[in-house]
């Protein structure tokens, strides 16, 4: 008989978002129906824009099917290199761009290229969920910092201060590769403010350690938010922007995204040299995608027109399900301004329900709600909702929510 072949790191290959699709598909199977809110995919409820979809016809139809560039088809690069320079007045060549197959490959990317086993991250709790999976895949070890619910889940600069400081004197600074941050945040909607993300900043550069800024939402802020990318304020010090097709240009299924490195200090170049053979090693990235998406970027009129109406719809549909969530006894609820997730604390000592787990998994058997465990983002006691279905789609379904809280009521 053949020992197991697998190793000991592929027990972290999972992914908390989809567990409940079995189920779901299960009760789909038997004529039910069930309201999916548990992966954001904003192309499921707002049609991918006619204009891109064209561009990837013509893509298609101009035999654009070759494998292409291995760190990206130079109208890509050249309009993301635009798009930074236009949008946040930053210079970056072409050879500042990796171009990836979504953030999800620049995370294996990242963490392939830094990570010996046992060394570390740090990964700010609540995090999206791959970030934590990618690192332990890689052998690291996550330092965790954390995001404070009772501040509407803003950052403390203060408390990664002391974080760094901890390392530094333990001895584990030498051994700790990136700070991740996002913004706006998944699963939280925290939209972080200029000031603290100076101030994050400065402390990356007075620690030296290599900051990473996840900002594939850094177009869908509300609420009388206003975004910084970091690219702006970390401008002369190490760090990279991830950003892509899948949220602000509503091609989720195009797994087109990037990795940006505008600098040229040693650091830097030393990464995109490795990032850019970790590319060939995979060839290329789908080849019609990214024509269709350089011109998603670069038709900056169409964009508008479309970035405006998602995000204000977007808006409604956040604000409103937290309206009805705030109803609910059995949960607190920050509102989000950014991107379009909520994250409701769930007070388990009032309900017959012991955890996260067993509360989706109730949910979605007895009321067709599929949702994520809170937990998988490094949330316990919380639950995900992703408020993308239409405003009184989302309303019946939280309104569903606050009643199952009810029936569980010790």
């Amino acid at each position: 008989m053949y020992e197991s072949l697998l190793s000991k790191r592929s027990i972290f290959a999972h992914n908390s978002i989809l567990e409940e699709e079995k189920v779901a598909d299960s009760i789909i199977k038997k004529g039910g129906k069930v309201i999916e809110i548990n992966r954001g995919d904003p192309a499921a409820y707002f049609p991918t824009p006619k204009y891109t979809i064209d561009a990837y016809v013509k893509a298609l139809r101009t035999g654009r099917t070759n494998y292409s560039r291995d760190s990206g088809v130079i109208p890509l690069v050249e309009a993301i290199t635009k798009r930074y320079k236009k949008k946040y007045n930053v210079k970056a060549s072409i050879d500042d761009v990796i171009v990836t197959a979504g953030v999800s490959e620049a995370l294996l990317f990242i963490n392939m290229a830094t990570i010996n086993p046992g060394d570390n991250a740090i990964i700010f709790k609540p995090f999206y969920n791959q970030y934590l999976t990618q690192l332990r895949l890689s052998g690291g070890i996550p330092e965790y910092e954390n995001y404070d619910e009772k501040n509407n889940w803003d950052l403390n600069p203060e408390s990664i201060k002391k974080t760094l400081t901890r390392l530094k004197s333990s001895g584990k600074l030498k051994r700790t590769k990136y700070m991740l941050i996002t913004n706006p945040n998944n699963p939280t909607g925290t939209v972080l403010s200029r000031k603290v993300l100076k101030e994050i900043v400065d402390l990356s550069n007075e620690y030296g350690v290599f900051l990473i800024s996840d900002e594939i939402y850094d177009e869908i802020y509300y609420n009388k938010a206003s975004f910084t990318s970091l690219s702006q304020l970390a401008k002369g010090i190490p760090h990279m922007v991830l950003n892509g097709a899948s949220k602000d240009f509503d091609a989720t299924g195009f797994r087109v995204g990037y990795m940006l490195l505008p600098e040229n200090d040693k650091t830097s170049l030393e990464l995109k040299l490795k990032f850019a053979e970790m590319a060939s090693v995979r060839l290329c990235v789908n080849t019609p995608a990214q024509y269709a998406f350089a011109e998603a970027i670069s038709n900056g009129k169409m964009h508008e027109k479309e970035i405006k109406h998602m995000v204000s719809e977007i808006a409604k549909r956040v604000n409103a399900a937290v309206d009805v969530l705030k109803e609910n006894e059995k949960m607190a609820v920050v509102r989000p301004n950014g991107a379009f997730y909520i994250l409701p604390k769930v007070d388990f000592k009032s309900l017959r329900i012991k955890d996260d787990h067993e509360f989706v998994d109730k949910f979605l058997k007895e009321e067709h709600v599929m949702l994520s465990r809170g937990s998988g983002f490094g949330a316990e006691s919380h639950v995900r909702v992703v408020a993308l279905p239409p405003k009184d789609i989302l309303e019946y379904a939280m309104d569903k929510l606050n009643r199952f809280c009810k029936k569980y009521s010790k």
